[in-house]
């Protein structure tokens, strides 16, 4: 008769094997798409109030993957953004299997631990909040635990974290101070990041047109989320700009 303590013990490092694994993959998601839409669940912002109060994870999320979505990006703020990590628990149960990005202000490890137990395939690290060494440390983290990062940059002199091995570089067209949004930012930062980097572009994208003007310009992946969360139906919304690209 086996020992139950041993049954145990190998059940659970089965589970630790399948928590470790790498999820499914942003950076290849978008390399793959021809559209690149990263459709962003997003209740609430800090300068708009509520944008959608009533929106729901076990809804949302899964009517962008059925219309068409790349790969989605879910707020787990909860004070400024009316996120939550269960939201990411919660989109994949409803049956989301895409690529799903953990948005937060990260700053400590044990949020890229909050990551990966709710089921997210990458996280958000952002150059403005974060040192070199700090970003370098969680960098690290994120890919030994299987997770993959995006790395969100505004400015040129924030462009030397590019160095440090994300698998994704961002371009936030929205300024984290005054919330102002410029999608020339991302036109003009483009240039200057590493030629073999996957770029996205963040914030403020509203016409399928600049969807195409930013790809010619190198970019793979595009974080839209108003746009879509502010219409009655944001799945229908997306189907319609996807058809528009």
């Amino acid at each position: 008769m086996q020992d139950i303590l041993q049954t145990i013990m190998a059940t659970k490092h089965q589970e630790l094997a399948l928590l470790r694994a790498r999820k499914p993959s942003l950076r290849q998601a978008l390399l793959d798409s021809s559209t690149g839409i990263i459709a962003e669940f997003k209740r609430r912002s800090p300068s708009k109030g509520w944008i959608s109060q009533q929106a729901r994870p076990d809804v949302v999320p899964l009517s962008y993957q059925q219309n068409g979505a790349t790969a989605l990006s879910i707020l787990t703020d909860q004070q400024y953004f009316g996120g939550h990590d269960d939201f990411i628990r919660t989109a994949r149960q409803s049956g989301v299997t895409i690529p799903v990005l953990y948005k937060n202000f990260v700053i400590d490890e044990l949020q890229v631990y909050e990551a990966l137990l709710c089921g997210a395939s990458a996280i958000l690290l952002i150059a403005a909040c974060l040192s070199r060494q700090e970003c370098k440390r969680l960098i690290e983290l994120a890919h030994a635990l299987g997770l993959e990062v995006l790395l969100e940059m505004h400015a040129e002199h924030e462009l030397e974290y590019a160095e440090l091995d994300p698998d994704l570089c961002g371009i936030n067209n929205r300024h984290l101070g005054s919330f102002v949004t410029d999608v020339d930012t991302s036109f003009r930062l483009a240039e200057l990041l590493p030629k073999d980097a996957v770029k996205v572009s963040e914030s403020g994208i509203s016409n399928p047109q600049t969807v195409r003007e930013l790809r010619q310009a190198g970019f793979s992946g595009f974080l839209i989320g108003e746009t879509f969360m502010k219409t009655p139906d944001p799945g229908q919304a997306l189907a319609q700009f996807v058809h528009q690209i």
